[in-house]
């Protein structure tokens, strides 16, 4: 059976930087720690003038063919996942293979070439479609690349600003992968919702409480549904990406998807000793009693000493790069994949052959779990990341000029303002055409 997944990875941020708490925090006359301890995050990532989805998509899928030595005859696929896509016609994944062809010597007019759409999880459902497109033998050999790459920008003054960031994740999906397997289990949750939307507008309305009542629910719900083919344990698993809206949330997540993995194993009989069993909907008269009883188990649980060695060991190093970049949008699971690898490596883990639970969200709303298998040569390939050089020489902001990049990015405001960093072997925007398309250029 031919085997399928992440063969390779890239990542791009954003040129500039936004310091929430030596920054943001004073202009807003709010603690630091508001960012830094309840959001869980430090900063954030924006694009510089001549940045948009396209510049960082293209910049991170050009640095991950040259060092996996392809070209475009290598690639049959392109699949790009974005919500903040600026055409209802012209996928963004054509601009990014326009902008790769005029680096490379051949094309890409016989790759297929899509985008994705379903808030911050299309990315995850882009890298499904192109395991199942190499696992088929439809691929002809071939690899496919997958972009996940957003703007997540927000109305100035709306509560979500501090959680804004921009970049951009490339992964090569090919056969006998050196990074993870992507196994076929997978669980859904899914309804009609409305925490998070953008009707015909660029910045989103949302309902912010409501939103994370609903990643809740459907992360559970995809759980149970993924317990209906294997049984789940929280030993099972050495690393549990989650889509990270900001890391506060991923606390949340995590404290929910343990609870629920450990019901009625020897890990539930362990904790109770210390804090009780875990509350059974059948013990209660309704269905409230219930769901308190609940959110008290679980407070006691997150104190516990066994919870938080896991965490700390599954969790905690999977937000180590978005706390200083924000939110991505569809590309967050994926920054929280590598953070987690990249620390591993760092710290001397072994992560061969050892299992992730990849815990992706979009609002709208739908969760998806599923499971990769990490494979041997990982280490290799995750050092192969630049993101921490890229972090180090962004340019830091000042809130003003933060308001003025804001106004750049904003496409009901016509804003030109000298760009703050100087480009240097990347692609830019370069303008409008005639029919009012985005060029762009590569600038050695």
């Amino acid at each position: 059976m031919t085997t399928a997944g992440i063969d390779a990875v890239e990542i791009r941020t954003g040129n500039l930087k936004l310091d929430l708490a030596e920054t943001f925090a004073p202009v807003k006359d709010e603690d630091p720690a508001k960012y830094t301890k309840g959001l869980g995050l430090h900063a954030s990532s924006f694009p510089d003038a001549y940045e948009d989805i396209v510049t960082m998509g293209a910049n991170a899928a050009k640095r991950l063919m040259d060092r996996k030595g392809l070209t475009p005859e290598d690639i049959g696929r392109i699949d790009v996942a974005t919500e903040s896509a600026f055409d209802h016609s012209k996928p963004v994944s054509t601009y990014i293979a326009g902008c790769l062809e005029d680096v490379f010597e051949d094309d890409f007019h016989h790759a297929n070439k899509g985008e994705r759409k379903f808030a911050c999880l299309a990315g995850t459902q882009a890298i499904d479609d192109a395991v199942n497109w190499v696992t088929s033998g439809k691929n002809r050999g071939r690899a496919a690349l997958v972009i996940a790459t957003d703007t997540a920008l927000y109305e100035r003054g709306d509560s979500g600003e501090a959680t804004q960031g921009a970049g951009a994740v490339a992964m090569l999906i090919d056969e006998d992968p050196d990074l993870t397997v992507v196994e076929p289990l997978q669980g859904f949750g899914s309804a009609d919702e409305t925490d998070f939307l953008k009707p015909n507008q660029q910045f989103p309305s949302v309902d912010g409480k409501r939103s994370m009542q609903v990643y809740l629910a459907r992360m559970r719900e995809a759980l149970r549904d993924l317990e209906e083919q294997r049984d789940l344990h929280p030993d099972d698993f050495a690393v549990v990406p989650f889509h990270i809206p900001f890391p506060g949330m991923v606390r949340k997540g995590a404290a929910l998807g343990y609870r629920h993995i450990s019901r009625g194993t020897d890990v539930e009989d362990a904790l109770a000793e210390e804090i009780g069993p875990q509350p059974r909907p059948d013990d209660f008269e309704d269905d409230e009693a219930f769901r308190d009883a609940l959110s008290e188990y679980t407070d006691d649980l997150t104190e516990t000493d066994r919870y938080q060695e896991w965490y700390d060991l599954t969790v905690e190093p999977t937000l180590g790069i978005s706390r200083y970049v924000g939110n991505w949008y569809t590309g967050s699971v994926h920054l929280a994949r590598a953070a987690a690898l990249r620390d591993a490596r760092e710290n001397g883990r072994d992560l061969d052959e050892q299992q992730m639970l990849v815990c992706s969200y979009g609002s709208g709303a739908q969760a998806e779990v599923h499971i990769e298998t990490v494979q041997p040569g990982w280490e290799e390939e995750i050092a192969q990341l630049n993101v921490e050089e890229q972090l180090r020489e962004r340019y830091d902001l000042s809130f003003t000029e933060y308001e003025q990049i804001h106004d750049v990015h904003n496409y009901d405001e016509s804003t030109d303002i000298d760009a703050f960093t100087t480009p240097e072997e990347e692609f830019v925007f370069d303008g409008w055409g005639r029919m009012g398309e985005r060029k762009y250029t590569y600038v050695e």
